[in-house]
């Protein structure tokens, strides 16, 4: 290449260099609980690149201001760790693509099967159950684009919209205008006068937009004892009889009442629900609608009792080390020695606040110039369960979908531990030879 080419390659270099930064998000993140806000969430799914590992030689020799860049893109890339399946979160995945996708492709007028998804708070039930229906999305829009065969129709006084899947939360004190609300506020349609006309536009919205899944997250924060949430359930029932694969989404649903019939006791004015006998309802020869229409899956955190659970726990951890862009930190930072059983005391093996107490350490690596993740900087630490930023991400407490753990450091030199030291993340080594 001549000097010319040279010197315009350079200087087409240093323009891209003061251009748009690609790694940054211009604008508030996709909400979902909105058409617009989840087509955006599936289209942009995955697209966030991270950036390059350079050795620490190769980034002292850049100009301050590609340093720069480079540290920004280095923040963005440990604030966007990619979520990793898990083999708790592959049986739901499994799970919900079948249900799916059988229930996309029946032709009989009968009532489908839903699916509640069961876990704790921050073990990623959401985004799993999400990602899982963003997928399915892209395959059934490119099965119905190739083969030209799906057509809507406008419901008048709204707007024309393909959204095979819908997703919705179940509002903090949930009622049935509220959750009307939330699914008539996914696809910008109108309200209605009274009760009666939010429900029937909230289905025929359902029905128009050609919506084959719909999510309604935080499905616990019904309380059965309250007349309002009984009939809130009611409601999300009467849905059932439609062409659509209901997903609902909640913390601990087998103590929530959601899998019972109930009765209203008039001298008490409260909702009265019978133990439960060998996983029944109170009544075993009702036809409880809930029970028998729904299979529930469970989500939970990793469990450290068995080998074949510690495995997966450091196998986790060796897919979030290969993400880490700090110049200290290399194989093995956070998947040997005490490192995984530090980790899996301080968070109990739940994947939301393991991924907390990782972001917020990669943060203080590069500030502190430390450039790895050490226990004692993770000790520093503190999980604060309560500061979730985002509007979206708001949690009840009530509900349990803030976990109730211990997320404390560990014990200060003097403090005797509460607990022994788990060996089983311990490497034995090679055996010896065996003497001749």
């Amino acid at each position: 290449m001549s000097d010319e080419g040279t010197a315009g390659a350079d200087e087409g270099a240093a323009r891209a260099a003061d251009g748009p930064v690609p790694f940054l998000r211009f604008g508030p993140r996709p909400d979902r609980t909105t058409y617009e806000g989840w087509q955006e969430f599936r289209k942009t799914r995955g697209l966030f690149v991270p950036v390059k590992k350079i050795t620490l030689a190769e980034y002292r020799r850049m100009s301050p201001r590609k340093k720069s860049l480079h540290d920004l893109h280095r923040a963005a890339t440990h604030v966007n760790l990619r979520l990793q399946q898990t083999p708790m979160s592959e049986a739901v995945t499994a799970l919900m693509r079948s249900r799916i996708q059988n229930n996309a492709m029946r032709f009989d007028p009968s009532t489908l099967d839903g699916l509640m998804i069961n876990g704790g708070g921050y073990q990623g039930k959401t985004e799993t159950a999400c990602l899982t229906a963003a997928e399915f999305e892209d395959d059934w829009r490119v099965l119905f684009e190739e083969y030209r065969a799906y057509h809507l129709d406008a419901m008048p006084g709204t707007r024309n919209l393909s959204a095979p899947v819908a997703y919705c939360q179940t509002p903090i004190k949930a009622t049935p205008i509220g959750l009307c609300e939330a699914i008539l506020d996914f696809y910008g349609a109108p309200y209605g006068r009274n009760l009666r006309g939010m429900i029937r536009n909230a289905r025929e919205s359902i029905k128009v937009h050609g919506t084959t899944v719909l999510i309604i997250d935080d499905i616990t924060r019904l309380k059965m004892h309250r007349e309002d949430d009984q009939d809130t359930l009611d409601l999300i029932r009467g849905l059932m009889d439609l062409d659509v694969t209901l997903v609902l989404i909640g913390v601990n649903i087998p103590r929530s009442g959601l899998l019972r019939e109930g009765w209203h006791d008039p001298r008490t004015k409260q909702w009265v629900y019978a133990p439960l006998k060998k996983g029944k309802s109170y009544n075993p020869e009702a036809s409880t609608q809930t029970e028998r229409r729904f299979d529930m899956v469970d989500l939970d955190p990793f469990d450290d009792s068995t080998p074949a659970g510690t495995e997966a726990f450091v196998q986790h951890l060796v897919g979030i080390e290969n993400q880490i862009r700090l110049f200290g930190a290399g194989p093995g930072t956070l998947s040997a020695g005490d490192m995984p059983e530090y980790l899996f005391r301080r968070t109990h093996g739940i994947v939301g606040l393991l991924r907390r107490l990782i972001e917020d350490g990669l943060v203080k690596a590069m500030e502190s110039g430390l450039e790895n993740l050490t226990t004692d900087l993770l000790d520093e630490i503190t999980i604060n369960l309560g500061n979730v930023p985002g509007h979206d991400d708001i949690r009840d407490a009530d509900a349990g979908e803030i976990p109730d753990v211990d997320t404390a450091p560990r014990p200060g030199p003097g403090k005797k531990p509460k607990k022994g030291r788990n060996t089983v993340y311990d490497d034995p080594g090679t055996p010896p030879a065996a003497e001749a």
